[in-house]
């Protein structure tokens, strides 16, 4: 079965140095749109990680979280913007001296002001990027697992939409012989009526001509063909699964151009209602599938 291209996916890896906790989501995309949201040491490792996405994922706008938490001080660096802080205690003594009240700073009070602070990790081990990839994998199998279960639905509702298209051309198909024969009589019918009127003796060959311009443009059997072979190739890909998101498509595409020109050779009030119908279901279906990988 085919993959949905939305879902969400976590995992969550506890070691003696580190957590980390991936969440991945992800919306359509005609292609393979990655967003990250890392700590900035691992800014440097985005393309080897997106080779790892691109392993599980071929399609979606993907959002991937990493939140990723120390265990040990050691793992810890903080630098203090002593610049920063400097100035501000030379402005506090300006301003006792201009009071001329005593100024004896509490430096602990710079623990406080987070502004001031700027936290880095340290690399927890060598390995430390193959530990994260694993991390990585494990939201990403998650997150197919979600959109495995969701593409099984679309799957499912698509092949019910492509039984009740299967059925629809089928009836087109059924009325068309019947309305080509009743279009025929009344063209020769009037044919006829207006060279008598004219009082000219109708010919069997003028007839033939006239009939056989008109049945081909009322014919309609090759566009049923067609649309038959594109009905069956949509319900194949579907089951088959994969990514047949685009194939799928394209393939519509194809299908609306069979049945509008069906639409047009038809001149039947019933046949029209049934390719109203059929073309509003097909855009049902265009719907879906914009949701397939």
């Amino acid at each position: 079965m085919p993959n949905s291209m939305t879902g969400y996916g976590k995992s969550r890896l506890d070691s003696d140095a580190f957590t980390q906790v991936w969440e991945v989501r992800a919306v359509n995309s005609r292609f393979l749109d990655l967003k990250w949201r890392l700590p900035l040491f691992l800014r440097p490792s985005e393309p080897a990680l997106e080779k790892v996405v691109r392993e599980a994922v071929a399609r979606g706008r993907l959002e991937i979280h990493l939140e990723f938490t120390p265990k040990r001080t050691d793992m810890w660096k903080a630098r203090l913007d002593t610049g920063l802080a400097g100035a501000m205690l030379d402005e506090l003594a300006a301003l006792a001296k201009e009071r001329e009240v005593p100024y004896a700073p509490d430096l602990n009070r710079l623990l406080s002001l987070s502004h001031l602070w700027q936290e880095e990790t340290v690399d927890p081990d060598p390995n430390l990027f193959v530990t994260l990839a694993d991390g990585l994998r494990l939201a990403l199998a998650d997150f197919n697992d979600a959109r495995g279960r969701e593409g099984a639905a679309l799957a499912e509702d698509l092949l019910a939409r492509f039984a009740t298209l299967k059925s629809w051309r089928e009836s087109i198909n059924a009325l068309t012989p019947a309305v080509k024969a009743e279009k025929l009589d009344q063209l020769v019918a009037r044919i006829t009526a207006v060279l008598e009127k004219a009082g000219v003796e109708p010919t069997q060959d003028r007839l033939l001509q006239e009939t056989a311009i008109l049945a081909d443009k009322l014919d309609v059997s090759e566009e049923m063909t067609r649309l038959a072979g594109h009905l069956d190739r949509l319900e194949g890909l579907v089951r088959e699964g994969g990514e047949i998101g685009k194939k799928l498509d394209f393939l519509i595409q194809e299908a609306f151009r069979e049945i509008n020109t069906c639409g047009n050779k038809a001149q039947n009030l019933d046949i029209s209602r049934l390719v109203v119908d059929f073309k509003a279901e097909l855009e049902k279906v265009r719907e879906q599938v914009q949701n397939l990988e």
